[in-house]
């Protein structure tokens, strides 16, 4: 069954809807293509708009910089990460069961919406892995915070959290523990593709569901399951 969700990040994340028009899905569906084949540094916008067959002045109006471009897509990310997790625990009653299925949403969100075709998410959880972090570890964070432009990642770490806080209401650190979660089970994936060394798991079949473990490892242990 195709999952049907429309996903709408902030509107200070953009200068003009590319959801609304042809040409703005377009741009984000060969900006996930780019992205994730050149990077945050090497792609132009004169470089996007030679991939989608029209002028960089065109992308401009959806987009003040390829910094915006990319905070959209990861925000995007977010809040469809967000949609798995609620959709994850949804028919699920027990605090710790929901709480576990949650961590095992966090180890799916490559997983494709075909209502969205414009959005391949394969490619968009490729560029959070390598340049996610880039959208809010930058100097001018604060006055971006002020726009509300990460209320998506906040809004998925407060679920995280509130499930945290069902299953034991005197753990001291809800959200820590959520927000590490979300990072370690990407930290870890890079880690294991890049950076072997830094990390236990190992690439390959095996990797989605030794992720899992390692994330409930730590859940199970800190929350004293």
């Amino acid at each position: 069954m195709a999952i049907i969700v429309r996903i709408a990040p902030n509107d200070h994340l953009y200068l003009r809807d590319p959801q609304e028009s042809d040409l703005g899905k377009r741009i984000l569906h060969h900006s996930c293509i780019e992205l994730q084949r050149l990077g945050l540094e090497e792609l132009t916008f004169k470089k996007l708009a030679t991939a989608i067959g029209c002028t960089e002045a065109s992308v401009y109006r959806y987009f003040s910089s390829k910094q915006q471009l990319l905070q959209y897509l990861v925000a995007y990310y977010w809040d469809w990460v967000h949609f798995l997790v609620n959709n994850a625990i949804a028919p699920i009653r027990e605090p710790e069961k929901r709480l576990h299925a949650a961590v095992a949403a966090l180890t799916e969100p490559m997983k494709t919406n075909t209502s969205v075709p414009y959005i391949d998410e394969q490619f968009l959880y490729q560029i959070v892995l390598t340049e996610g972090q880039k959208a809010y570890h930058f100097k001018s964070i604060d006055t971006e915070n002020d726009k509300g432009i990460f209320l998506g990642y906040k809004a998925l770490t407060e679920k995280l959290a509130d499930l945290v806080t069902e299953v034991n209401p005197k753990f001291p650190y809800p959200r820590a523990l959520a927000s590490s979660l979300f990072e370690m089970a990407h930290n870890h994936t890079y880690f294991a593709e890049h950076l072997p060394r830094l990390t236990d798991l190992c690439p390959g079949k095996k990797f989605k569901g030794d992720l899992e473990k390692m994330l409930l490892f730590w859940v199970d242990g800190l929350l004293k399951l």
